[in-house]
């Protein structure tokens, strides 16, 4: 059973900067392609970023592109989100999960809360 578990979400101002860790029990990262979803209050899930295990390549929303970052190290059997530049409406529970692109795949951690506010 794949099992995820998110961590590094907080508070910070705009502007500043936040980094997301999603360990993966259970299963390898070689395998499995891996990213993270968002959901603010009142809004469905939408998808942020993909690793994809196959190719290498990566997926990222419009609306984070050039400020996110998703990285991986199969060592540590982790999953990163890197955010820069963080905005207000940024502010979400962030979810690990299996993904395709902007899609997911079926698994899901327990999410972690980012709150962006001044």
């Amino acid at each position: 059973q794949v099992q995820l578990t998110e961590s590094g979400g907080g508070s910070v101002q705009p502007g500043g900067s936040l980094r997301l860790s999603c360990l993966a029990s259970r299963f390898a990262l070689d395998y499995y392609s891996v990213g993270w979803f968002r959901q603010a209050p009142g809004k469905e899930r939408e998808g942020v970023s993909c690793f994809s295990s196959n190719t290498g390549s990566t997926y990222y929303a419009d609306s984070v592109k050039g400020r996110f970052t998703i990285s991986k190290d199969n060592r540590k059997n982790t999953v990163y989100l890197q955010m820069n530049n963080l905005k207000p409406e940024d502010t979400a529970v962030y979810y690990c999960g299996t993904c395709h692109g902007g899609t997911s795949t079926g698994a899901w951690g327990q999410g972690t809360q980012v709150t962006v506010s001044s």
